[in-house]
């Protein structure tokens, strides 16, 4: 559940992030008639993301058994790879997003109705196609489709909450340390999604090479204790993997990670010196 909320809620505010910034610039703008367009972009999106999450469901569910593990596996790799570009892109596009949004709804006021219609489908859609793929992904290693399908829609009623009190000025978060934190634990539970995509591979007969077990942790963490149900649904973490898995896991983690902290620690310096005596002090 706490793999598919933090999904939900990182993915989740990040739309709502948008659609927030495009109803606030039209308000300002004085173009509220503007709105239902908008609204309008943004229910397709929903809608979209909503059947492509369905027909992932669908497709595995009539598939045969080989096939259904090979398909799991390709939709955990490519969920792999999406949640690294979006962790990395977000990271560094934060800063500039209002001002592209703004900039390129302003393109489409001045093209007509539709552009407007299209430019804010567009602007949720890819979150919402990633919220689903990757949804998909973290939900196979679960022993229930409940608890994850309640772990996502908690978490994007939270971002919903978070980005009408924003919206609202009521709340202010520091949206930098957030999409840190958040990325930081993404890229954990993404390296899990890796290690599963890798197991199914195995189970689909593509890869049959060090399928030895690499270590048992099986007395520490007892399969019906709730800390490695936990950590088995959050980090798709199993007590007795193999070689291969744990390469996967750390071949995903150890660099990924490591890329990810760097701008933090450039940024930490940058910091420090600008909090020196002689540096101005902000106001």
């Amino acid at each position: 559940m706490f793999a598919s909320y933090l999904i939900g809620l990182r993915e989740g505010l990040e739309a709502t992030l948008v659609v927030s910034i495009l109803v606030a610039f039209l308000v300002k703008s004085d173009r509220r008639d503007r709105l239902p367009l908008v609204w309008t972009g943004v229910a397709a999106a929903v809608a979209l993301s909503v059947a492509f999450g369905a027909l992932l469901t669908f497709t595995a569910a009539n598939l045969d058994s080989r096939a259904h593990e090979l398909f799991d596996a390709i939709a955990s790799l490519a969920a792999t790879v999406f949640v690294t570009f979006m962790i990395f892109w977000m990271r560094s596009a934060a800063r500039r997003m209002s001002g592209d949004l703004r900039a390129k709804l302003t393109e489409a006021l001045g093209l007509g109705a539709t552009a407007v219609v299209v430019m804010a489908f567009l602007a949720v859609a890819r979150e919402g196609l990633e919220t689903a793929l990757l949804f998909f992904a973290a939900a196979q290693g679960a022993t229930t489709t409940a608890a994850p399908l309640i772990g996502i829609l908690l978490g994007l009623a939270t971002s919903v909450a978070l980005g009408w009190a924003l919206y609202a000025s009521a709340l202010r978060i520091n949206l930098t340390r957030f999409f840190t934190w958040t990325g930081l634990l993404l890229i954990i539970v993404a390296a899990g999604i890796f290690k599963y995509g890798v197991h199914d591979l195995t189970e689909a007969g593509v890869v049959n090479v060090l399928t030895g077990q690499a270590f048992d942790l099986s007395g520490a963490l007892p399969p019906d204790a709730w800390y490695t149900t936990l950590l088995s649904g959050m980090f798709n973490f199993t007590p007795q993997p193999t070689i291969l898995e744990t390469i996967a896991w750390l071949a995903y983690l150890v660099p990924v990670l490591t890329l990810f902290l760097m701008p933090a620690r450039k940024g930490g310096v940058t910091r420090a010196k600008a909090a020196t005596p002689s540096a101005t002090p902000a106001s």
